[in-house]
C-alpha cells in the first residue's frame, strides 16, 4: 500500500515550474470525466466521481488544504445516494433513469445560503485555529458551497450550476496558489463544463416542457 501512495505522489511531470504527481492526473481525468457526465446527465458520473474523490482526498491532504480533504469524503458518501437517486428515477413513476430537472424552491434557496453562509464561517474558525492551513477562508467556503451543489446535482435542481461556478472561480486561484497547477487549469474546464452543463440543462427542460402548453385549448396531451 505504502509503494502504491508513493507513485501516486511521486512526480509524473512538471508544468509551470511545479511538479505534477500522477494522484493528480487521475483527478484530472475522472474530474473531468464526471463534469461532462453530469452535463449529460448520465448516470456513470457518480461511481467515476467517487473515484475522483478518492484521488483529491490523497492530492488534497498532501497539499494542507484539509476542508477540502473531508469534503471529498463526504461527496462519495453522498454520491452514492446521487446514483441511487439518480437511477431510479422519478418516485411518481414505475420507470427508472427519469428524474426530472426541476427548480430550487425559495425556501432551498434561503437556507442554502444560510447554511453556506455559517459553515463557511465555522468551518474557518476550526481550520485558522485547529490546523496549519494558510488558505482557511477559500478553503472552508469550498467545502460549504461544494456541499450544497453536491445536494442539488443529486436532486437535479437546475440551479445547481450556478453554485459550481461560483465555487470554480474561487478554486482557480486557490490550487494555483498551493502549487496544484494542473488542478487549477482542470477547474477552468470545469467552469467552461458547467457553463455548457447549465445551457444543457435548460434546453432539456425547454424540450420537455408539456406539450399541453402549446396544444389547442379543448385538447389534452
Amino acid at each position: 500500500m505504502t509503494a502504491v501512495l508513493d507513485w501516486m505522489n511521486s512526480p509524473a511531470a512538471t508544468l509551470l515550474g511545479a511538479p505534477v504527481s500522477w494522484i493528480e492526473v487521475i483527478g484530472f481525468l475522472t474530474g473531468a470525466a464526471c463534469v461532462y457526465g453530469v452535463a449529460r446527465q448520465r448516470a456513470w458520473n457518480w461511481p467515476v466521481g467517487i473515484v475522483n474523490n478518492i484521488a483529491f482526498m490523497i492530492l488534497f491532504f498532501g497539499a494542507g488544504l484539509y476542508g477540502e480533504t473531508v469534503l471529498q469524503a463526504v461527496f462519495a458518501a453522498v454520491a452514492v445516494y446521487g446514483w441511487y437517486n439518480w437511477v431510479r428515477g422519478a418516485r411518481d413513476t414505475d420507470a427508472t433513469g427519469d428524474l426530472p430537472i426541476r427548480d430550487a424552491a425559495r425556501t432551498e434557496v434561503l437556507a442554502g445560503l444560510g447554511i453556506v453562509g455559517a459553515a463557511t464561517v465555522g468551518i474557518a474558525m476550526i481550520l485558522t485555529h485547529g490546523t496549519d492551513s494558510q488558505v482557511p477562508w477559500p478553503d472552508a467556503f469550498v467545502l460549504a458551497a461544494s456541499l450544497l451543489a453536491t445536494y442539488g446535482q443529486a436532486k437535479k435542481i437546475f440551479q445547481h450550476w450556478y453554485v459550481w461556478i461560483a465555487i470554480d472561480l474561487v478554486s482557480i486561484p486557490l490550487y494555483f496558489s498551493r502549487g496544484l497547477n494542473l488542478t487549477g487549469i482542470l477547474y477552468i474546464g470545469f467552469t467552461a463544463l458547467c457553463v455548457y452543463g447549465l445551457m444543457d440543462w435548460k434546453r432539456t427542460r425547454t424540450d420537455a416542457a408539456p406539450v399541453a402548453a402549446t396544444a389547442p385549448e379543448g385538447v389534452s396531451a
